[in-house]
Order: C-alpha cells, then sequence, then structure tokens
C-alpha cells in the first residue's frame, strides 16, 4: 500500500516507540476514515467512531501477536465500531441532519467527490452509495477498497468474520442494490425529470431510503422514458479501479487530539518535532504524538491540547498500489477479528500463549456457482460442502429444502398454474430476482405458448423483482425460436426482461463439450445483449447410448466449463443440474449425502 508502514513499523510502535506510533497512525488512518465514512455515510459521528476506532486500536496494540497480520487486525476493529454504532442507533435512531445544516465533512459522499474530483459514472456511483441499505454501505466500504487495490479479499473475510462463500453472496448482493441505486440516481437526474416521476415522488421528503429505492427502481423498469437509465452500465470494479483512499478532515485529527488528556513534559518536546515535520498536517501531529505518549508510552501528566488549525494544503491523493495478500492467523482477543462484535476490549495486557493453528482453507467458491436441488438427506449439508453461492428448486419458497446461511435461495415461477397472488407474494418474501417459467417449450414441463407467457408477465413484473427470462430447453439462439419470440413479443409490449435463462445438456461426452456448451452461451448473449444464467446444464444423451458420461468425462467437462463461465462477465449465475447423486440421478448428480461427493461433484466443489 502506498504510504502504509511496513511491519517493522508495527513491531517498533507496539514496544512503544513514538516515532513508529507516529508513521503507523499517519499511513493507516487515511484507510480507517474510508472504512467508516462509507459505512456510516451521511451521520456527523464519522468522526468520533473514527477516532474511537484509532484510539482502541493503539490502546491493544501489545496484544496483536502477529505484527504482520496489523491490516487486518485494524479492519476488524474498524468494522467492529461500525457495527456498535449501528446498534446504538437503533437503540436511539439518530436522524440524518438537514442538508442545509449538515457540515460539508460529514457527507463523505460530498467529500470523496471533491476530493477525488468524480465524474460521470464514477460519481454517479458515489452519489448511489446514499441508496445503500445499512447493512450493505458496511460491506460497500470494504469491498469499495478492494475493487479499487487498497485491501484484499482474505482482509474483507478476516474483518467482517464472514466465509469466504458467505462474503461473496453478500458482495454479489451488495452489488446488484447498488446497481439499482446509480439506475435510481439516473432517473433523478434526468433532464428535464419524467413526468411520471415527478408526480411519484411528490411525497417524497429527498432523503435515500430503501422504501424510495424500490419505488423509484419500479417506476424505472416500467416507465419508457427512464429504462434506458438500467443500459451501459459499466462495471463497478472498473469505474472504481485506481481510486485513493479520502484523507480524513481536520476535524477527525484535531478531535481526536483533544479527546486524549495530555502528555509528559517529553511529551510536549516530542509533540513540537512531529508538528514541525514538513508533509503532514498540524492536527495530525498533535494527535498521533499524543496519543504515542499518553497510550503507548504510558505518560502521566495531563496536558490540555487545544484545537490548532491547518494551514497547509492537504496533500492529494496517493496513487493506489496493488496490496500483498495477508494470511490472518490471529488468536481470539478482545480486539481479534474473530472476537464477538459486541465484546469490550480490555485493559492493555501482554500474552505468552502459544500461536494459533492455521485456520483450514475455505472451500472454493464462487457466488456466480449454484446447483438446482430436489429434496434429499443431507441437501442442507452438501449445499455447504459444495460452495454453491446460490440455489434453486424450481418453487417460488424453500420451506422444503432450507440451504444453510449465506447461500442465497433464488425461487422461480414454474409454470402457468403457479402465476397467483399467493404464490407471487410467496417469491417476493425470499429475495430480489425471479425466476421465469421452465421450459415452457416442451410439453413435459411448463408447456406454455409464447403468448400466454406474454400474457403471465406483468404479473411478474408487478412484484418489482429483478426477471429472468423463462429458460428454454433449447435453441435460445435460433431465430423464430420460442425464446426469441417471446424476447420480441416482451419487447413490443414494452415489458421487462432483465436476464435471460438457458438450459443447455449435452450428448458428446468428448473433450469438444465444453467448447460447444461455451459456443451456445455467447451465441444466447450475443442475440440478445443481455446478462445469462445458465439454470441447468450438464451431460445426457437422452435418446442414444450410453446415456450418460464416465466419472473422468464429467469431471473433464465440469472443469472446462466452469473455467469458462466463470472468465465470462456476462454470465451471472450458472447451475449444475443437479445436486443429489441419489436414486434416478445417480449417474448425474454431485452428492451421494451431506458429504460424499461423487467424481463430479469433487471437480464442482473445486470450480470457481
Amino acid at each position: 500500500m502506498a504510504n502504509q508502514p511496513d511491519t517493522a513499523t508495527v513491531v517498533a510502535a507496539r514496544a512503544g516507540d513514538p516515532a513508529a506510533v507516529d508513521r503507523l497512525v499517519a499511513g493507516y488512518l487515511p484507510l480507517v476514515y474510508t472504512i467508516v465514512g462509507r459505512a456510516l455515510e451521511g451521520h456527523a459521528d464519522v468522526d468520533d467512531v473514527v477516532q474511537e476506532t484509532m484510539i482502541r486500536v493503539l490502546r491493544n496494540l501489545g496484544e496483536l501477536r502477529e505484527p504482520e497480520a496489523f491490516r487486518s487486525w485494524l479492519v476488524a476493529i474498524t468494522v467492529r465500531q461500525v457495527r456498535d454504532r449501528f446498534r446504538t442507533r437503533q437503540v436511539a435512531p439518530d436522524a440524518l441532519l438537514d442538508e442545509d445544516l449538515r457540515d460539508p465533512g460529514a457527507d463523505f459522499t460530498d467529500l470523496a467527490i471533491t476530493r477525488l474530483e468524480l465524474s460521470g459514472q464514477r460519481r454517479e456511483t458515489a452519489e448511489a452509495t446514499r441508496w445503500l441499505d445499512e447493512e450493505n454501505r458496511e460491506l460497500l466500504s470494504l469491498w469499495w477498497l478492494e475493487a479499487s487495490g487498497e485491501l484484499t479479499r482474505d482482509e474483507i473475510v478476516a474483518g467482517t468474520g464472514l466465509s469466504r462463500q458467505h462474503a461473496a453472496v453478500r458482495i454479489q448482493r451488495m452489488k446488484g442494490q447498488l446497481e439499482t441505486a446509480r439506475v435510481v440516481v439516473r432517473a433523478l437526474h434526468r433532464h428535464p425529470l419524467c413526468p411520471e416521476l415527478e408526480v411519484l415522488i411528490a411525497g417524497w421528503d429527498r432523503r435515500p431510503n430503501a422504501l424510495w429505492r424500490k419505488r423509484i427502481a419500479r417506476h424505472t423498469r416500467d416507465c419508457r422514458y427512464c429504462a434506458p437509465a438500467w443500459q451501459d452500465l459499466v462495471a463497478a470494479e472498473r469505474l472504481l479501479a485506481g481510486l485513493a483512499l479520502i484523507v480524513p478532515p481536520s476535524s477527525v485529527t484535531a478531535g481526536l487530539g483533544a479527546g486524549l488528556s495530555g502528555t509528559t513534559a517529553g511529551g510536549k518536546a516530542v509533540l513540537g518535532k512531529l508538528a514541525a515535520k514538513a508533509g503532514a498536517s498540524m492536527a495530525q501531529k498533535v494527535l498521533v504524538s499524543a496519543v504515542a505518549v499518553s497510550v503507548v508510552g504510558g505518560g502521566g501528566a495531563v496536558y490540555a491540547l487545544t484545537s490548532q488549525s491547518d494551514p497547509a494544503p492537504r496533500p492529494a491523493p496517493q496513487a493506489v498500489v496493488a496490496p500483498s495478500p495477508v494470511t490472518v492467523t490471529t488468536a481470539p482477543t478482545a480486539a481479534s477479528p474473530s472476537a464477538s462484535p459486541t465484546s469490550k476490549s480490555p485493559a492493555p495486557r501482554r500474552t505468552t500463549s502459544a500461536p494459533p493453528k492455521p485456520a483450514v482453507p475455505a472451500r472454493a467458491a464462487s457466488a456466480k456457482k449454484g446447483v438446482g436441488v430436489w429434496k434429499f438427506a443431507g441437501s442442507k449439508a452438501a449445499l455447504k460442502d459444495v460452495g454453491a453461492g446460490w440455489y434453486y428448486d424450481w418453487a417460488e419458497r424453500n420451506d422444503e429444502i432450507p440451504g444453510p446461511a449465506g447461500v442465497e435461495f433464488v425461487p422461480m415461477i414454474w409454470g402457468r398454474a403457479n402465476v397467483t397472488s399467493a404464490a407471487l407474494e410467496r417469491a417476493d418474501a425470499e429475495g430480489d430476482v425471479l425466476l421465469g417459467f421452465n421450459e415452457p417449450d416442451m410439453s413435459g414441463q411448463a408447456n406454455m405458448s409464447v403468448e400466454e407467457a406474454l400474457a403471465a408477465w406483468p404479473r411478474l413484473e408487478a412484484t418489482g423483482m429483478r426477471l429472468v427470462s423463462p429458460a428454454v430447453a433449447y435453441g435460445g439462439d435460433t431465430a423464430g425460436g420460442w425464446l426469441d419470440r417471446f424476447m420480441s413479443g416482451a419487447r413490443a409490449k414494452g415489458l421487462r426482461v432483465d436476464a435471460i435463462a438457458l438450459h443447455w445438456y449435452g450428448s458428446d461426452f468428448s473433450a469438444a463439450a465444453a467448447d460447444q456448451f461455451l459456443g451456445y452461451v455467447d451465441a444466447v448473449h450475443k442475440r440478445y445483449g443481455k446478462p445469462i444464467w445458465v439454470t441447468e446444464f450438464g451431460l445426457m444423451n437422452f435418446s442414444g447410448s450410453p446415456k450418460y458420461p464416465s466419472d473422468q468425462q464429467k469431471v473433464t467437462f465440469i472443469k472446462a466449463a466452469t473455467a469458462g463461465l466463470e472468465k465470462r462477465s456476462f454470465v451471472e449465475r450458472y447451475a449444475w443440474f443437479g445436486l443429489p447423486a441419489v436414486g434416478d440421478s445417480v449417474d448425474f448428480g454431485l452428492y451421494r449425502d451431506g458429504d460424499t461427493p461423487t467424481k463430479a461433484g469433487e471437480a464442482y466443489r473445486a470450480a470457481g
């Protein structure tokens, strides 16, 4: 990281070296401020949380067993302080300050736009962060830093206490909400404003919240004037790459300095010397030195610090340097990543206990990777073991096959009989995405004409959920085929289809199968230009012999096919058919029970 101290500095600061503490705080304060600022967007207590975090870090620095894990440890403490503030607000809600009264420095988005000179879709994305739910703002604050090269995924996992798989799923959901929020920002900034939207928001108090995000987003999907707002959205990762950390304003450093009790005479000399150093603000140096003497150094006498101005201009944000991976193996202490979010840090103490054993590596996981599941013994454990980010069971709710925490269930409206108010309400309660009809082009499945599907589609739209097209059994790339006629009809009627679902089964079990499959996926995407969900795929010869491939053929196909799906940015989700390898699915399924994968299951578990 640019300007972030090395392990030797952490070791020296832990030993009480004031100059090392100076470098440590100066180097990491922007990281802490950026995390807290985004997570607590628009609230005046950002400064307080940053100050509390830094004091807690320095008071507990002596307990850090592995100095090389300092940054992960720091992130974990920062996240815990943010969550503590969230809980405090739930007990005594703290409303946003009126825009005319708010200190400009308290609105982190305004500060980021100004400091980083954001424009275009970068500015749009920054403004969209105001519309995220509270829990997503916390995750965004970390993922934004990962996308810009300031944090690693390992550090996000350590900081949040989530598994790698759960973190991937949560980030995917957050990114979906961020995309919706970007569309809301676009629609509200369009000139002239849509007349229908103007009527809709007449009763809105102009403060971003979840209710109005959903209302405005639903309007944009249904309104021909506003619908183009969903087009040409550059991936957020590309927009955020290379953005620097936000240098905290003087109020943060001066406030923290004033909050410390004081220093010794020797500390006064340190204050003077450090404050005179070039390239750093007076307020920050006063803070650092006071902390160094009174917290780490154990100074006794009290010296009342007064607020000081920062006459020198702040340095421009530094260029981002990609981080080196950090492996966290710290033991659970009150200040370690594995401690309870509600735990309080004890007085500083040294520890001589043996270091913990290295953590067992997590299963390979991808937010894209999913499975189709039907009921069998061990389904929940198998879902967890295979590393799926999501699953579905062809139904509108998952009461029959509940999944493990962190694995997203996606509901489906299977066919015409399921287009009822009760079924749609159950689906709406399950999440934000809805799968359309299952193989309507097959007589043994949903068996719906294109006209029937188009007539029923507005009922699905009315849920306000993101809609994935009906999943045809074949011919998704064929002009005049079922899916092609459905999509043409949807365009003509002004109906919304947000992504394309498709199924694929190959009867060629040779090494060419993966390229045949991926070629079909590419062709469907090229035809419709929309994100792709592969909701069933596998190798199966329905009319010839052998009907199923060998284990080695399945493994070869799975490895190549999933690698190709992961590389394709337009593929949002994919799901193997199916998870159980029991009864009549023993030849193509993945798991015999909760912890016994087949050879195909082992290959799919490693995918992603």
